[in-house]
């Protein structure tokens, strides 16, 4: 289930907005269940945001008296950074709006009065990608994970072989026996080994 806020002054276009994600046409995509929350203060909307509760996707008005869509979703970002973002506006905004998606990364924004389809597709292409980055993360941790058991095992391997050098290098023949390559021994230790061979004949 998507956990989805909607944040507009206006009650008409929330109940709008709620209806669209109740209706049928959305029910029918792979992203179809949602718990919607809606707030008509953006203060309101901030203050649930940093009581802890995940929101997949928060959708919001560009002009709202209290304050503008673009420094809401920037700070609803610096809370909840996974959460996609996307905010609604009406043509005339589009100019003063092309810096601030960038700056607020909101992921798309959507001409008001909405196309149903538009919306479907803008919200089913945001939880697709909220869902790619998530599954990168997890697999992105589990890499890191994998890396450091292996930096465990260099690390002992080292202190083993600082500790008795060549212990790492040891080659068994099939019987069990140690056998001694002579390229891997200085030319001292070669001797030692030629000795001691020699000595147990």
């Amino acid at each position: 289930m998507y956990h989805i806020m909607l944040v507009d002054d206006e009650q008409n276009i929330l109940n709008a907005l709620r209806r669209q994600f109740a209706s049928p046409s959305f029910q029918d995509t792979e992203h179809s269940k949602f718990q919607v929350e809606i707030f008509t203060s953006p203060q309101q909307a901030l203050q649930r945001a940093e009581e802890g509760v995940a929101f997949d996707l928060v959708i919001s008005d560009y002009r709202m008296p209290e304050m503008d869509g673009v420094a809401f979703l920037k700070a609803f970002k610096r809370i909840q950074p996974n959460a996609e973002r996307l905010i609604l506006s009406g043509y005339a905004d589009l100019e003063a709006l092309v810096g601030a998606i960038n700056e607020a990364q909101i992921f798309r924004f959507i001409t008001k009065p909405w196309h149903d389809y538009e919306l479907k597709s803008a919200v089913a292409q945001a939880l697709a990608h909220r869902d790619l980055l998530r599954d990168n993360q997890q697999l992105a941790d589990q890499v890191r994970l994998q890396r450091g058991v292996i930096s465990k095992q260099e690390m002992a391997l080292r202190r083993l072989e600082e500790e008795s050098p060549g212990i790492t290098k040891v080659h068994w023949g099939e019987d069990g026996s140690v056998i001694f390559d002579e390229t891997d021994l200085s030319d001292d230790a070669a001797q030692e080994a030629d000795k001691w061979l020699n000595s147990t004949k």
